[in-house]
């Protein structure tokens, strides 16, 4: 087992309510669980998205924390958040990584795996 790691795991929803197809605005929310899997307490300081639309259109976004927190996880805890995110088009994908420091100063990425936003109906 790594001393510094976060898993990260993802849950997807399209939604339709916000979104407007016509105007070629599609909005997703997504649900984030970061575990501390690691055997050192760390903090989440910021975070670097790359979203992809199906046009191949890459917006990359970077910032503090994550939804106005910067959570402290001790081993084994965890921090689950839900955000969203609007693309032009009706599928996309989203990766990145949260940068993390270790309570004894030691930095680290903790790697975002990419995920896939779709409409529910594209899907075959």
């Amino acid at each position: 087992m790594a001393a510094y790691e976060f898993t990260v795991t993802v849950r997807t929803q399209y939604l339709e309510e916000q979104s407007q197809p016509d105007s070629s605005h599609f909005v997703f929310a997504y649900a984030i669980t970061i575990k501390n899997t690691g055997q050192v307490a760390a903090q989440l300081i910021s975070r670097h998205w790359v979203i992809t639309d199906a046009n191949n259109h890459v917006e990359e976004v970077r910032g503090l924390g994550v939804v106005g927190h910067q959570p402290l996880l001790q081993p084994g805890e965890q921090f689950e958040y839900t955000s969203g995110t609007s693309l032009a088009t009706p599928q996309g994908s989203m990766k990145g990584e949260y940068f993390c420091v270790a309570e004894d100063g030691e930095q680290f990425d903790a790697s975002i795996p990419e995920f896939i936003l779709s409409l529910p109906r594209t899907l075959h």
